[in-house]
């Protein structure tokens, strides 16, 4: 197997070349703005060394990931001597290999291998990484190495142009980082009964599981319930009026989350569309 290094030393990258290492892939170097985060990789990995330099991970290498924040990927690769024959691959999931243009003019593979998954800490990165989709971008031979990769990993992959990059990634945010962002604003409403935020979530948590598996298994739009799916207006007016009492910074995102649901509610058969423009219409409505 091709010798790996890894430039970066945070939750991504030491999620990977852990996982990596354990499927057999020989992990022989690692550099890190934190030499303490480099010695702290290099130590979980059998024969994998914390060097002083990105060079000289790229000089050890076979196949080096970039894993690095977004930002410093390009100037990184640009001070790094690459050669023809190498292998480089950076795991942002808005970039695509342009920013690996340098690599690229020295006679280098270059490649994006990005984890459609979320990595708070790197022991959940591993538990989550199966099953994960990875988003690969790369010409022939090193994209059937990525695809090896992913299928090792126990996870799937898609191919993606670099002008798909971008739209691909603002889907992941909607999906994983706001509804983050919803679960608070969810449970940030319960303080107006006098109930914590964190006793809301765990209450908000089976629901949120609830709905997450019926997504998998009923899958869109039959999952859908609740007062839009049902057409009750009654209940949106009631909602309007209280949040615009307790929580009026709230309506303009209820609103639009609501004209979002209703093409949905349409698809699945529950209201027709005199029920939907009402909706509509009431949505519409300043308080």
């Amino acid at each position: 197997m091709l010798k790996l290094g890894f430039i970066g030393a945070g939750t991504v990258g030491t999620a990977l070349a852990v996982s990596l290492s354990h499927k057999g892939y020989p992990v022989v170097a690692v550099s890190s703005r934190s030499q303490t985060s480099a010695t702290r990789l290099a130590q979980a990995i059998s024969g994998c060394l914390p060097v002083n330099s990105n060079q000289d991970v790229a000089d050890a290498a076979e196949l080096v990931f970039i894993t690095t924040p977004d930002d410093a990927i390009a100037p990184l690769v640009s001070q790094i001597r690459w050669h023809k024959g190498q292998s480089v691959v950076h795991c942002s999931g808005a970039d695509s290999t342009d920013i690996l243009q340098p690599a690229r003019k020295s006679g280098a593979w270059v490649g994006v291998f990005h984890p459609l998954q979320t990595f708070a800490s790197t022991s959940q990165a591993i538990e989550n990484m199966p099953g994960s989709t990875f988003t690969l971008e790369a010409e022939e031979p090193l994209l059937t190495i990525l695809k090896d990769m992913a299928t090792v990993l126990g996870g799937h992959w898609i191919e993606l142009k670099a002008s798909d990059k971008v739209i691909y990634h603002a889907s992941a945010v909607i999906a994983c980082n706001y509804l983050v962002t919803l679960v608070k604003l969810a449970a940030d409403l319960w303080s107006t009964f006098d109930i914590p935020r964190h006793q809301a979530t765990q209450a908000l948590l089976p629901l949120i599981r609830g709905t997450i598996h019926n997504i998998d298994t009923v899958g869109i739009p039959q999952c859908l319930t609740g007062p839009i799916a049902r057409g009750d207006t009654g209940t949106i007016r009631k909602h309007l009026d209280a949040l615009h009492k307790v929580a009026p910074s709230l309506l303009a995102t209820y609103r639009e989350l609501g004209r979002q649901t209703i093409p949905i509610a349409l698809a699945k058969g529950r209201i027709n569309q005199h029920q939907a423009e009402e909706l509509r219409a009431i949505l519409k409505e300043v308080v």
